[in-house]
């Protein structure tokens, strides 16, 4: 029986497959415990699993920044510097102090790209790290790098030698920037645990305590890179989605009006995007009324199901369970919510906001299960002919479906939860 220490931060789509892979973990008969932001643990006990906070909840940090949710989330949303700059980097010192006292049994860390402290720790305790990878984009490859901005000149599809030389330098030049803004930081903070000052950048370089990268993605979405590290694992997704942590009855608004017509399309941004919405649910209901198309609309907030005319409109619905029944599925490109659409089988259409939404969308478009409509385009006049287009292209739904085939033969949370445990095995108290 291994002893485990899963470390996320960040939105549902951070959580959820850290849950699964929870769960998978003590179906395997190993002891688990999920160190996540303190507005995560409920759901995390819920789901039958042992949690513990090593960060504030998003109010918390909220009110440090003197910001509202939708201000704070505007930030993010057009900063990608802020989340580190005014998030990660400010927390880490009590972060990683909180997480050391939990680890003090583990045999094995299993943390996600952005958990910083995740390395110092098992760096510290001399345990084996494995990193879990959910976005494709974040083992940044010099063969497939990152579709999103700040990442345009790079060489996206290098057929040569020197297209991915190209690729390198810029990883190198990126690697110098992130040392020179953080590096005194994060070295104040091992210096604290008796290390020594890191010799890499944060994100982009990984130290000897990581022993594997579970990549959580499936090869629906993309087969690893030849470039991918030497210990990387290709596993599926691992899914999870119940809105509370248990196991949810779908409401019966939704299974009512799912029973009441054809397939609707299905609009959802996620559980952070959400918080920028702007006119999106409003373009959302007038394209699909153009369309003459029914439609559920996940909104993100507060209050009972209600109907307006062919729209039903709610707070969160189980992708699980609403997606196989939708005509196709305009989304954000949350890796979350990619990965439930493709197990749909469903087309989809993906507008999205920041971070790794961008490539999610690039990948979805190449493997012609969707397209991607620009943020500030999605507006009845400009999406009506894309959303027509995907709803009956026989040729989007045939993929669509090849990749539903494929994801049905995966399990992302038992395989990642099997490579963890292994792990164990290689940690001091294993040896001794």
């Amino acid at each position: 029986m291994a002893r485990v220490v899963l470390v996320t931060i960040g939105s549902l789509g951070d959580l959820h497959p850290f849950i699964a892979i929870g769960r998978a973990l003590i179906a395997q008969g190993h002891r688990v415990l999920l160190a996540v932001p303190e507005d995560g643990v409920a759901k995390v006990r819920a789901a039958g699993l042992d949690a513990a906070p090593i960060l504030p909840g998003y109010a918390d940090i909220c009110a440090r920044l003197g910001m509202s949710p939708e201000e704070a989330a505007g930030r993010v949303l057009g900063d990608t510097n802020f989340v580190v700059d005014q998030i990660l980097i400010p927390s880490l010192r009590s972060s990683t102090a909180a997480l050391d006292e939990l680890s003090a049994d583990a045999d094995v860390i299993a943390g996600s790209v952005f958990a910083l402290a995740s390395e110092i720790v098992a760096e510290k305790r001399s345990l084996p790290l494995a990193s879990v990878v959910l976005q494709p984009m974040t083992l940044f490859s010099a063969w497939q790098p990152p579709v999103a901005p700040r990442f345009e000149i790079m060489r996206h599809r290098p057929r040569t030698a020197i297209g991915r030389g190209w690729n390198r330098t810029f990883y190198a030049l990126a690697r110098i920037a992130l040392r020179r803004r953080h590096a005194r930081q994060i070295d104040d903070v091992r210096a604290a645990h008796g290390l020594p000052p890191s010799q890499g950048a944060p994100m982009l370089d990984h130290g000897p305590v990581t022993a594997a990268f579970i990549c959580c993605w499936s090869q629906a979405l993309g087969k690893l890179p030849p470039d991918a590290p030497r210990h990387a694992i290709l596993t599926g997704f691992p899914f999870f989605d119940s809105e509370s942590g248990a196991d949810d009855e779908l409401a019966v608004e939704i299974q009512t009006f799912l029973d009441d017509g054809p397939p609707p399309l299905v609009f959802t941004l996620g559980s952070f995007a959400v918080a920028s919405a702007g006119r999106f649910y409003d373009e959302a209901a007038a394209l699909s009324r153009a369309l003459g198309r029914r439609a559920v609309l996940l909104t993100g907030q507060p209050g009972p199901p209600r109907r307006d005319g062919d729209c039903l409109i709610m707070n969160y619905a189980p992708h699980s369970a609403v997606f196989p029944r939708a005509s196709a599925i305009v989304h954000h490109g949350g890796i979350g919510t990619t990965g439930q659409a493709l197990r749909a089988g469903r087309p989809q259409i993906v507008v999205p906001h920041f971070g790794d939404q961008f490539d999610n969308a690039a990948r979805l478009k190449g493997g012609d299960v969707g397209a991607t409509i620009h943020r500030d385009r999605f507006k009845v006049g400009q999406a009506t002919n894309i959303v027509s287009h995907i709803l009956t292209d026989p040729a989007i739904a045939d993929a669509a479906r090849r990749a539903a085939t494929i994801i049905a033969r995966e399990d992302g949370a038992a395989e990642a939860a099997r490579h963890i445990a292994g792990l164990a095995l290689t940690s001091p108290r294993a040896i001794r």
